[in-house]
């Protein structure tokens, strides 16, 4: 829960913990919030208010707080949305292993920092709401999370403030309900239950529905998303989310790569690769969280989700390196590995929704290839499009939530790599080099001209060591971004 409090209350209001940012060679409060506290805390050796430094006073007098924590932000000169985030995260987790039921922080004073204010509160809420998170379906965590988190703002903005606590609120819940689905087991969440988990929670936000089952699938003739599927004995599905508000001015779809488990197929990945392939469908886990989301903020744009879902599975019945399938295209694929499967399930999907609804624009998210986390590292998306201003906006929506995309090129001369003797297509190249590139104009030749953008999240969708604001396991990538961007389309 988020809460805003006005400044000219702070010294009345009876707080569990009191949190103080404060600037390392600046005063970044008013002088008559809380001033003493902060002079103490300057005159510790071990307290100069540089980044992660933190120092607790228990019922210090002046205010009523039964703990009051002063935090460190660093120099004035460095301050940043993503500091801010850090910040409070840190802080919260700080008063999770502490016990405390509620927080309130005091927001710096509007022109201490050459930084807007609504927008620095918007940080310091994102970091603090999700770093109170803890994944807790399979075991009680040792701390509970706080039950509230307050903030005081200036007088002149609490009206605002109120209004984008309940907007990040709304966000930062469809970001941790991608986190949790990505962070739950393969076992738990096989192609036909995820389908029905997102069904009934799109349902409740009036969000228009559909389902394809393999019969469905079948009959349509999606032919690689089925290969995929051939070797599981659960069957795909592909689900379909519309949120509609009726007089929207464009269209969007969004595409997300659904592979709830991927073994590699036949090209089993080895020991050491499979352990976290639950992470596989982090495209789809974004994408629906953000249609969800989309339907509780009322955004004035029609968004068509597509979630094509399979498990990737060898056994008897599974597709085979050489075999040749249909695309729902029509396009012929040679499948010269089946461990490249999250570009046949979106290849059908981009071409479904493309024929289906022609949108005005088309974004894919998938964690698509290990060479793009070769390339970017884990903490950058990269971002792939024909169209030169389509991705600049996406890029723009990153830098601002800190879910960074990093446009990539997309050389024409590299579909060469591509060619099949045998097919109109291969679904892999036999170099070792550009693997993300090459990837990427695979699915260029499922858009047939819609303009298309494709973000490769295989290295930040998923982390293996706690963050700030984020612990171990999905990271739910891709929602504030998509958000941010869908929004900025709006205005």
């Amino acid at each position: 829960m988020l809460t805003i409090v006005s400044s000219s209350k702070i010294e009345e209001k009876q707080v569990e913990m009191l949190i103080i940012p404060v600037c390392e060679d600046a005063d970044i409060h008013p002088a008559d919030v809380v001033p003493e506290l902060i002079r103490q805390a300057r005159s510790l050796r071990e307290f100069k208010g540089a980044d992660n430094d933190g120092v607790v006073f228990f019922s210090p007098p002046g205010v009523r707080a039964d703990q009051v924590m002063i935090v460190g932000l660093g120099k004035k000169d460095k301050m940043d949305g993503e500091l801010f985030r850090n910040a409070c995260g840190k802080a919260v987790k700080k008063c999770i292993q502490k016990e405390i039921c509620e927080a309130t922080f005091v927001v710096p004073v509007s022109g201490a920092i050459d930084f807007e204010p609504i927008s620095m509160l918007e940080t310091m809420m994102e970091g603090a709401y999700l770093g109170n998170y803890q994944f807790d379906k399979f075991k009680k965590p040792k701390h509970p999370s706080l039950l509230n988190i307050s903030f005081v703002v200036d007088e002149g903005i609490v009206q605002a403030s109120k209004l984008l606590a309940n907007k990040i609120r709304i966000v930062c819940d469809g970001t941790l309900l991608a986190r949790e689905w990505v962070t739950t087991p393969s076992n738990l969440k096989r192609p036909e239950q995820f389908s029905r988990l997102l069904l009934r929670l799109a349902e409740k936000e009036n969000l228009k529905t559909e389902v394809l089952d393999h019969p469905a699938l079948k009959k349509k003739k999606f032919g690689a998303l089925l290969a995929v599927a051939a070797g599981s004995d659960a069957s795909a599905r592909l689900v379909v989310l519309e949120h509609n508000p009726g007089n929207a001015s464009q269209t969007l779809a969004l595409v997300g790569k659904g592979v709830t488990f991927d073994s590699g197929g036949i090209n089993l990945k080895p020991q050491g690769s499979l352990e976290d392939m639950k992470m596989d469908m982090a495209g789809a886990a974004a994408v629906a969280a953000t249609l969800i989301t989309a339907a509780r903020l009322h955004l004035p744009v029609r968004l068509i989700g597509v979630l094509p879902l399979v498990e990737n599975m060898p056994s008897g019945a599974a597709t085979r390196p050489g075999d040749i399938v249909e695309s729902f295209s029509g396009k012929t694929i040679e499948i010269n590995n089946t461990d490249a499967e999250g570009r046949l399930i979106l290849a059908d999907a981009l071409s479904y929704v493309i024929q289906t609804y022609r949108p005005d624009a088309v974004i894919d998210l998938a964690t698509l290839t290990g060479a793009c986390v070769v390339a970017l590292g884990e903490k950058i998306a990269g971002i792939f499009s024909p169209d030169e201003r389509l991705p600049e906006p996406l890029i723009a929506a990153g830098m601002k939530t800190f879910e960074r995309c990093w446009k990539m090129p997309l050389p024409e001369d590299y579909k060469e790599l591509l060619k099949s003797e045998v097919a109109d297509i291969c679904n892999i190249t036999g170099s070792k080099w550009g693997g993300a590139i090459t990837a990427a104009l695979f699915l260029s030749e499922f858009t047939t001209n819609t303009p298309w953008v494709h973000i490769d999240i295989a290295g930040p969708a998923y982390i293996k060591k706690e963050t700030a604001y984020c612990g171990v396991g999905g990271t739910g990538f891709g929602v504030r971004l998509l958000c941010n961007w869908i929004e900025r389309l709006a205005s």
